[in-house]
């Protein structure tokens, strides 16, 4: 069976520590991030997916985000830049970007996957609608921050059917890690903890 790979927000304004906004010890998963990546084998990954937090400062100063938080990863500035490169995963796997401009990659209506091949770029339903049909209902995120976006990117993965697995050694949160938000908000729901792998607990029924 495959899985689909979600790599949330691994930007220089979440990840660095001279970013606009740092996720606490992002720095210390960047390299083993991009070593699970590398070692993905195309025989049981249909796909990797790299979310972007994506803001344009007269759009976000009007934002609700704005009153929570800085303005961060300003589209083409360097801290909208990934700290990992799709390049790194088997060429053999599709690889594919998000741009999203608020915390829920599902909230906002007709955003697209783009190709990192240069492809047609996909609308983001039709796309995951499309891995559901071809039998791909499992799905694995990493990434930043687990309290936030990787929480979100979760339950709209759960609202479409999909049994999903994070791996706690390759997230971060703000305030709270995965395994608490998992012990917070997906008791008895289809999401996994693992490392790599092998499971933290007993998967949801």
């Amino acid at each position: 069976m495959k899985r689909f790979v979600i790599v949330v927000d691994m930007q220089h304004d979440f990840v660095a520590a001279d970013g606009a906004l740092p996720v606490p010890d992002a720095e210390a998963i960047v390299a083993p991030v991009r070593e699970w990546l590398t070692g993905l084998s195309a025989s049981n990954t249909a796909g990797v997916l790299f979310t972007r937090d994506t803001h344009i400062p007269e759009i976000y100063a009007g934002s609700a985000e704005a009153q929570q938080f800085p303005l961060h990863c300003v589209k083409d500035g360097p801290g909208w830049a990934l700290t990992i490169d799709p390049a790194v995963v088997d060429a053999e796997i599709p690889t594919y970007t998000l741009e999203k401009s608020v915390f829920d990659m599902w909230e906002e209506p007709g955003l697209v996957l783009a190709p990192c091949d240069g492809g047609a770029s996909i609308e983001r339903e039709a796309f995951f609608a499309s891995l559901r049909a071809g039998g791909i209902d499992d799905v694995t995120v990493v990434g930043v921050a687990a309290d936030y976006c990787v929480r979100w990117a979760v339950e709209g993965l759960m609202a479409r059917g999909f049994r999903i697995s994070v791996i706690p050694a390759l997230t971060r949160g703000i305030v709270r890690s995965a395994e608490t938000v998992a012990a917070e908000e997906w008791q008895g729901r289809l999401v996994m903890l693992v490392q790599d792998e092998a499971p933290l607990e007993t998967p949801a029924p």
